[in-house]
């Protein structure tokens, strides 16, 4: 209940009383003349409430209520309004205004309305870092998600943002990746966690049989086989590989979901039908997508990135994934040969993910390349090997410093200009490893 109070008059004699009044009660004011500077520097993440005026010239109380709920539609707004302006404050309460109080408002009825706003401010701000670090812990158990790079911290914040909304979103990324992975942390994070992901694999559709698997089917014997809308109602559709759906399908399941209802088999009324739209896909996906459906769901783009631009997450994923294959193998984790380590650094890993899981589980086997018969043809140059080392011990250093590349010179202990000519040279940015 620390928070501040965006306080919003233009009469300068009643902005003050206000202002002092909140001030002897212990409370933090903020004091503006206009809606319009009001709004500057706020956020979502604003710590306080805003208490306005509803008559004032140019942006009036209303209006500006309005921005507010764009803006942030959990920040308690409070009207203050004249004996005439009560019904249009009434209206805004059902619109979502935290109160409105009537001019002359006595102190204690103008504290107290403003000390439950900040209350529910401060749990609302308070649940969201709990669901961040509930989307740090979800990439604690989905290994994919996993990782320190820039690129992963960027991913992980998406995710907890596109969670909390609901919102339909593109998925795209690279094969291997963990598309399907990013998906079931969504459903998981988000609010629909309670009902079921549908997971539709598009490149598996049978075209013919289309309709019937979107709205069941009702054979001449046996229970009704439910379609998989009434699966997703109120949970989560993830269409995988939307770009393998023809265009026709899309459309028709677009048109499905924007009705907010459908028939479903043998049914004698519609049902209703509240979905959310994750799609996934390697490249962009507008060339084979319906119109609809694509400006739909690209008004969320999530881009997971291939594995070669996040190397220095590469060490602690292979040994999470072949702690992984050794359980579920009964084997012991073997050691990390000079070798094996190197392909960690040098490797191009055009399957992402899904090929470094699958290498890990050649190494648990014994059977991992470059450990092979002498002569092996796939055993990096010595040059490689170098640079990849290299490389490495740079990233890391600047892991350790936070990018901070002074700091990173001194643990290397060489000279500024080498040290830039090798980021140079590896494409390192230390702006990468800053917080």
């Amino acid at each position: 209940m620390t928070g501040p109070v965006r306080l919003v008059d233009d009469d300068a004699d009643l902005r003050e009383v206000l202002a002092q009044t909140l001030t002897l009660a212990g409370l933090t004011v903020e004091p503006f003349a206009d809606a319009a500077t009001a709004l500057a520097g706020l956020d979502g993440d604003y710590p306080g409430i805003v208490l306005s005026d509803v008559r004032m010239p140019g942006m009036d109380g209303l209006q500006l209520f309005a921005h507010l709920r764009g803006l942030d539609p959990d920040l308690p707004v409070i009207l203050l309004t004249g004996h005439g302006d009560v019904a249009m404050a009434v209206a805004a309460l059902h619109q979502g205004a935290y109160d409105f109080l009537t001019k002359p408002v006595a102190a204690d009825r103008l504290t107290a309305s403003v000390r439950r706003a900040l209350s529910a401010r401060a749990l609302v701000l308070e649940n969201r870092r709990l669901a961040r670090r509930a989307g740090q812990e979800a990439a604690r158990v989905e290994p994919a998600l996993a990782g320190d790079s820039a690129a992963m911290i960027h991913l992980r914040d998406s995710l907890d943002r596109l969670a909390e909304a609901q919102s339909d979103a593109l998925i795209l990324g690279p094969s291997g990746a963990g598309k399907s992975v990013a998906a079931r942390a969504i459903h998981r994070l988000g609010g629909r966690r309670s009902r079921a992901l549908v997971v539709l694999d598009c490149a598996a559709v049978d075209e013919a049989g289309f309709e019937a698997l979107l709205l069941g089917g009702q054979p001449p014997r046996g229970p009704r086989r439910p379609g998989l809308l009434e699966q997703a109602h109120r949970g989560i559709l993830c269409l995988e590989d939307v770009t393998a759906l023809p265009a026709p399908l899309q459309a028709r399941l677009l048109g499905l979901v924007e009705a907010g209802e459908y028939w479903p088999a043998g049914a004698a009324a519609p049902r209703p039908l509240s979905v959310q739209i994750l799609a996934t896909a390697t490249e962009d996906p507008r060339p084979a997508m319906h119109p609809g459906l694509y400006f739909r769901l690209s008004r969320a783009v999530l881009r997971l990135p291939p594995l070669a631009d996040r190397r220095e997450d590469i060490p602690a994923l292979f040994r999470h994934y072949l702690q992984a294959a050794a359980d579920r193998l009964s084997r012991q984790v073997p050691p990390l040969t000079d070798l094996v380590l190197a392909r960690l650094a040098a490797h191009g890993w055009p399957g992402n993910l899904r090929e470094l899981q699958a290498f890990a589980e050649a190494h648990v086997l014994g059977l991992t390349p470059w450990d092979g018969p002498e002569g092996a043809t796939d055993r990096p140059a010595l040059p490689d090997l170098v640079a990849a080392y290299e490389a490495g011990l740079i990233r890391e250093a600047l892991r350790h410093t936070g990018g901070n590349a002074t700091g990173a010179m001194a643990l290397l202990q060489v000279p500024r200009k080498t040290f830039y000519d090798k980021l140079t040279r590896h494409g390192i940015r230390p702006g990468d490893y800053r917080d």
